[in-house]
Parts: C-alpha cells; sequence; structure tokens
C-alpha cells in the first residue's frame, strides 16, 4: 500500500531509549550503586519491557563505561574511576566550548535572560541563601538550563549526542559526592560567562565555558 503522506506521525521516543534513560539515571544518581549486580530480568520487571530493550540498553551504557559486563558470567555496576573523570571532563570541557563558540553570534536578549534565570534557580538549588539546604537534582537540573542555552542555539546537533556519553560519567561524580565535588554547577563561573556574552566577548566566554566543565574537583574515591 502507499505510504500515507498527510497524516502526520507523533512524534515518540522509542522505547529502547525510554529503558535506556531509566537505567542510566538510576546508576548516575547513585540508586544502582557501583559494583551492584544488574540481571536482564529484574530490570525488565522493573521497567515492565522485555528483555530485549534491557539488553540494548545495558550495551550503551557499557559502551559510555557505567556498567562492566562479563560475558558469560554477570553485568555489574561500574566501580567509580578517578582516570575516567578526567577523560569526560576533558571532553565535556572541550564540546561545551565548541557549542558557546558556534552559539555566540546567535544569542539574544532572551537567551541571555534564560541563562540569568537557570543561573538564579542553580543558586537556590545549592542553599546559598539557607546553607544546609542544598537540592542536588534540582542544582543538576538548572545547571542543565543553563548550558542547555548554547547547546540549543549552537544548531550542531552532533554536540549533544557526543555529550550523552561523558556526561553521565560526571554527573555520576557529583550524585555520588555532592559534598565535596564542585561540578559545572558553579553560579560565579556561570555569572562570568554570562557578562563576558553581555560585554560581547565570545573569546572570553569560550575560555570561561572551557574553564567552567575543566573545574570539576573532589576525591571521587573516598
Amino acid at each position: 500500500m502507499p505510504i500515507p503522506t498527510d497524516t502526520p506521525i507523533p512524534q515518540r521516543r522509542l522505547l529502547r531509549d525510554d529503558v535506556y534513560r531509566s537505567i542510566r539515571d538510576a546508576i548516575v544518581r547513585g540508586q544502582l550503586a557501583p559494583g551492584e549486580q544488574l540481571r536482564d530480568q529484574e530490570l525488565g520487571a522493573w521497567l515492565q519491557v522485555s528483555r530485549t530493550p534491557v539488553r540494548e540498553a545495558l550495551q550503551r551504557l557499557a559502551q559510555a563505561g557505567l556498567i562492566v559486563a562479563e560475558p558469560g558470567r554477570m553485568t555489574r555496576v561500574a566501580p567509580e574511576n578517578p582516570e575516567a573523570v578526567v577523560h569526560a571532563r576533558q571532553i565535556a570541557a572541550q564540546l561545551h566550548a565548541l557549542a558557546m563558540s558556534l552559539a555566540f553570534p546567535k544569542l539574544e536578549a532572551k537567551d541571555i535572560a534564560d541563562m540569568e534565570t537557570a543561573n538564579e534557580d542553580l543558586r537556590s538549588a545549592l542553599g546559598e541563601a539557607t546553607p544546609g539546604a542544598s537540592d542536588i537534582d534540582a542544582a543538576i537540573a538548572a545547571d542543565d538550563a543553563f548550558h542547555e542555552v548554547a547547546l540549543s542555539r549552537s544548531g550542531n546537533p552532533l554536540i549533544r549526542d557526543h555529550l550523552e556519553v561523558v556526561t553521565a560519567t560526571l554527573r555520576r561524580t557529583e550524585y555520588l559526592h555532592f559534598d565535596s565535588v564542585t561540578g559545572s554547577a558553579s553560579p560565579e563561573q556561570h555569572a562570568e560567562i554570562i557578562a563576558a556574552v553581555r560585554a560581547g566577548e565570545a573569546d572570553r566566554a569560550m575560555a570561561l565555558t572551557c574553564e567552567n566543565w575543566s573545574t570539576l574537583a573532589g576525591n571521587s574515591t573516598d
């Protein structure tokens, strides 16, 4: 039969992408702890899916370094790897700097306002007004929203695709060591980036963005 062209098909994420994101987020947030064994059947029951999308998701997570698969034996959540965090940080810094470089000529007043709003949300989430009241989920969401502005305006979707692999590694470190790790969620550094954008200083904005993602500090092995 001819393919209909007059009826738009609603855009839906593929089931395997939903399964991948669910397992990835559980690992990133520490709900699935380093060293924990992963069983296809149990994950499938949790997500109410067959074993096929679970296995596909685990393959992607293995490529991202979040799980370790031993053929014929078992699959476990990967232990923390400080060297992998360093490598992920280097790649993320360069990719976000590239996004800022491409986005800079296109940034408008609304984009700057969105960055400022995200940064204020970040300050609130970090409990700057009320010490000890930090909300890690809200902080990371606000940080993502801040950097999303440049990613969206860059016009290069491949940057986001490549960041998918390394960002999960960095976010997991932040979740597991939120009290002792300083990541890209720095309101002060964000404010400097915004100031550079307002001043029309493209090179400075790009350099500050790179520095922002290069300053993940803390001992992830403690």
